[in-house]
């Protein structure tokens, strides 16, 4: 029987904000799939987190560390390459500047989409630092839709893998319509649901849905300075050098969504189990037996978790941020107290930041201070 992979991207969207049951076309996932209530991202950062998904590696194994400065290291073997060599047609529809090939992304993809506008006053956004202004240059929703399924009406009859990528959660927040959500940011989730609900619709009127599995995540998530209760960004919260995400490893922009759908697995079940974004290639490639590749990964394969094999999985989580020093130079030295980050997650109970270039240790007690508001080291 001919097996399918759609791999949907929902960037900068908050785990918290697509698991509170407002947004059809996600619940209708859940129901249909398993949810990972506690999925951390190596970084708040699209090209490094997405680098770290379609590889399987950690930042300082794959290579892509900063908002643009590195590639994906040469000879490493993307999700799409391994695809490929076995008997998968692959195509991607991405929508913002972090996902251009030219990080490498595109390997093993026949067609990669990543056609995107230029700014507003027409510059290159690929040569744009800041995170707000880049993150006006994107395809909506609506046109990854559309191009998506133009795709999927040459390729349907094949075996195919496609990825496809939303950014409409990302800075402005302004939803080009309204389809709910409590605020301007949950405006923009909704949007993209919408879509993502004509996508899904698609897939059942052309008899996909039962030949292909699905798995959908965030690369990371969004502080919104106050909106929600565990926001750290701003002046007032006192760290005004994060504007949504880059700078800071709290929950907020490292939790991140996790849902895989496929006709292995029991639907509609929660998992809580610590998981990682980097586990997410060896899980698809288990799930459609693919052999493990010959180089090693750093992830590892969460079918015994999906299949209720085993429950004592412990992973550790890692993730760093390397964006402050970025920054720091884009903007001459105005957020110079920002420095780059390194944290490790541990089995949802504890996490710890190492404020890198200072002797500023942070230490959390998720269960106890599950908004990271007491640093025990204090």
């Amino acid at each position: 029987m001919k097996k399918n992979l759609i791999l949907i991207s929902l960037d900068t969207v908050r785990a918290d904000v697509a698991y509170s049951r407002k947004f059809p076309a996600i619940n209708y996932l859940r129901q249909h799939g398993a949810t990972f209530l506690n999925t951390i991202s190596s970084s708040p950062l699209t090209p490094v987190s997405h680098s770290t998904v379609l590889t399987g590696l950690q930042p300082y194994n794959h290579g892509v560390r900063h908002l643009f400065k590195e590639k994906i290291k040469p000879g490493i073997k993307t999700l799409a390459q391994v695809m490929q060599v076995n008997g998968y047609v692959t195509g991607a529809v991405v929508s913002c500047p972090g996902m251009n090939k030219w990080y490498g992304l595109s390997r093993g993809f026949n067609s990669y989409d990543d056609e995107i506008p230029k700014m507003a006053d027409g510059s290159d956004p690929l040569k744009t630092v800041d995170v707000k202004i880049r993150g006006t240059a994107l395809k909506r929703a609506d046109l990854v839709v559309d191009r998506g399924i133009k795709w999927l009406e040459h390729n349907k009859n094949k075996k195919f893998f496609l990825f496809i990528h939303f950014f409409d959660a990302h800075w402005p927040y302004k939803a080009p319509k309204k389809y709910g959500g409590s605020n301007v940011y949950e405006n923009e989730v909704a949007y993209t649901d919408h879509y993502l609900g004509l996508f899904l619709d698609y897939l059942k009127k052309t008899d996909l849905l039962d030949e292909t599995s699905i798995v959908c995540f965030s690369d990371h998530g969004e502080d919104l300075s106050g909106l929600y209760p565990n926001d750290k960004g701003g002046k007032k919260l006192g760290h005004p050098e994060e504007f949504g995400h880059g700078c800071l490893l709290y929950d907020q922009t490292q939790k991140t969504v996790l849902i895989v759908v496929d006709n292995k697995i029991k639907g509609g079940i929660s998992i809580k189990n610590q998981v990682r974004l980097v586990d997410l290639m060896p899980t698809i490639l288990e799930l459609f037996g693919i052999k493990h590749l010959s180089r090693k990964i750093d992830g590892v394969s969460l079918v015994p978790l999906l299949q209720r094999r085993q429950s004592n999985f412990y992973l550790p989580a890692y993730s760093e941020t390397f964006y402050p020093e970025e920054q720091t130079a884009a903007t001459h030295g105005k957020f110079s107290n920002a420095k780059n980050k390194k944290s490790l997650r541990i089995d949802n109970k504890h996490k710890i930041i190492f404020n890198l270039d200072s002797d500023k240790v942070e230490l959390y007690n998720l269960e106890k201070d599950p908004n990271e508001q007491l640093n025990l080291m204090n």
